[in-house]
């Protein structure tokens, strides 16, 4: 995926090659129940490990307006992502968009075949590294016309970036180069369900500032 990120304002273009998802990432363990009962609940089998890394097709990610998906069981979740670009880290905000019917078959599957929208905005990961657990996550979809706000809560519910990226490489706190990683993400409040518009939001309260991206779903028709 190639892209032009803007950082403090300058832009930072980039070739990302690799992309990961990391799911069931929770550091409390009865929340990650809790994730994994609310997607059983839609026949989605246990996960073989916690926290798993699915490794997916980096054109996936898109910074656009607009995605299109199968059918209309698809839903995002939002997430803080983490790039390595040319050496140096960097945070920015995406949404997992996956589809929950697909889940039920293979969640690696599920990931694929939706796109991955991410902001246009990034901030130098050490620049909150030093109050990072005071990062706020939210989401909010449009479903009928009505928003509501469908995830909210702090960081500190998803293991730190480091943590994550120690576990991914076995020892290192580092990802490969034009690589971008996806964290995890929070429950729902409310059911489990898509809409026509997600809105998705990583907020920074101690330095004032916030990372947000949007975008409308189009649902094609299924013809089997």
């Amino acid at each position: 995926m190639s892209a032009t990120f803007d950082v403090a304002g300058q832009a930072l273009p980039a070739q990302i090659s690799q992309l990961i998802v990391a799911g069931w990432t929770g550091r409390d363990p009865s929340a990650i129940e809790h994730h994994i009962a609310e997607l059983a609940a839609l026949g989605v089998a246990r996960p073989r490990a916690v926290p798993m890394f699915y490794l997916l097709g980096a054109a996936l990610l898109t910074q656009e307006p607009l995605i299109e998906v199968v059918g209309s069981d698809s839903s995002g979740e939002v997430e803080f992502v983490v790039f390595s670009i040319d050496g140096r880290l960097y945070v920015g905000v995406g949404s997992d968009h996956t589809d929950r019917k697909v889940e039920a078959y293979g969640v690696t599957v599920s990931k694929q075949v939706c796109p991955k929208p991410i902001s246009k905005s990034l901030w130098p990961l050490e620049e909150v590294l030093g109050h990072w657990d005071r990062l706020v996550l939210r989401s909010w979809v449009t479903r009928g016309g009505e928003r509501l706000l469908y995830q909210e809560g702090p960081v500190t519910r998803m293991r730190d970036p480091h943590d994550l990226m120690e576990r991914l490489s076995g020892g290192a706190a580092a990802l490969p180069d034009n690589a971008a990683m996806f964290c995890g993400t929070l429950p729902v409040m409310g059911p489990l369900a898509g809409g026509e518009r997600f809105e998705i939001e990583l907020e920074d309260p101690v330095l004032g500032r916030s990372l947000r991206h949007a975008y409308d779903v189009r649902s094609l028709p299924v013809a089997d």
